[in-house]
């Protein structure tokens, strides 16, 4: 009887792990399938110029403003490129940041500081850093990439009355300052509405919020504010587009080193 019961509930354990296999199975295939959604509907624009403002709020409700542009062109079969110019206030005026995001390999990032009038590398392993005092990482400026993790699809839920998938996706970057991200994504357009940043300890760092979203093209939707708040600091950051347009006729050559030098 010992032995036929040991067996039995031997059999019982692989069954139940091999049930659980599946499902995470399953989950990381929907995952997938719900993040390659995400990418298409983001694709097709070409290049596309904006101008923002930049409000840093700090943990005594202080706050700054700044005024950017940054300027994007969308690359087949890499990650997309940028470049961020700083206008205002006076103390950064000038400051440029080009980011060469890359599916596989680790972004390329420079900031040219006027002040001194030289380009700055952006190491990988300091990607997790805050980008110009913001409550943003200069990995947060890297275009989505499916290659930069793995996902999992956690469940259908409500999120603010609106039907939207909750995921939880894990870069595989290991320089990245983030174990997992939790992604809310629109049933009806497939962006995010809201993303929750883990820090190195697993423990919540900052949430991020996607509001006013508007179409563009007929196809593209896009957040005219993104709100990030760090939890544990009680710092904030809101990044509001007061104009966005695309199609403008940007090429490769606008991103190269040079360029962050004639930056105007």
């Amino acid at each position: 009887m010992k032995i036929i019961f040991k067996t039995a509930l031997a059999a019982g354990l692989v069954a139940v792990s091999l049930l659980n296999s599946t499902i995470v199975l399953a989950d990381q295939d929907k995952g997938l399938e719900l993040a390659k959604l995400r990418k298409q509907a983001d694709s097709g624009w070409q290049d596309s110029q904006a101008s923002l403002t930049m409000e840093l709020k700090n943990a005594a409700g202080d706050t700054s403003l700044r005024k950017l542009r940054i300027k994007s062109l969308e690359i087949d079969n890499d990650g997309d490129k940028g470049l961020t110019i700083f206008d205002t206030p006076r103390d950064v005026k000038g400051t440029a940041f080009l980011n060469h995001s890359h599916a596989v390999e680790p972004d390329d990032q420079w900031l040219y500081l006027p002040a001194l009038k030289r380009v700055k590398r952006i190491a990988s392993r300091n990607k997790s850093g805050p980008f110009m005092g913001s409550e943003f990482a200069y990995e947060d400026l890297s275009s989505f990439e499916l290659e930069k993790y793995t996902f999992h699809f956690i469940e259908e839920t409500m999120l603010d009355n609106q039907p939207v998938y909750l995921l939880e996706q894990v870069p595989v970057d290991r320089y990245s300052g983030y174990t997992k991200q939790r992604v809310w994504l629109a049933k009806t357009h497939y962006q995010p509405l809201k993303v929750e940043y883990y820090d190195r300890k697993n423990t919540l760092l900052k949430t991020l919020e996607l509001q006013d979203y508007q179409q563009y093209l007929d196809k593209i939707w896009r957040a005219n504010k993104l709100v990030m708040n760090n939890v544990q600091t009680q710092k904030a950051t809101t990044l509001t587009t007061t104009e966005l347009v695309f199609k403008t006729g940007l090429r490769g050559n606008d991103f190269n080193k040079a360029s962050l030098k004639r930056a105007r």
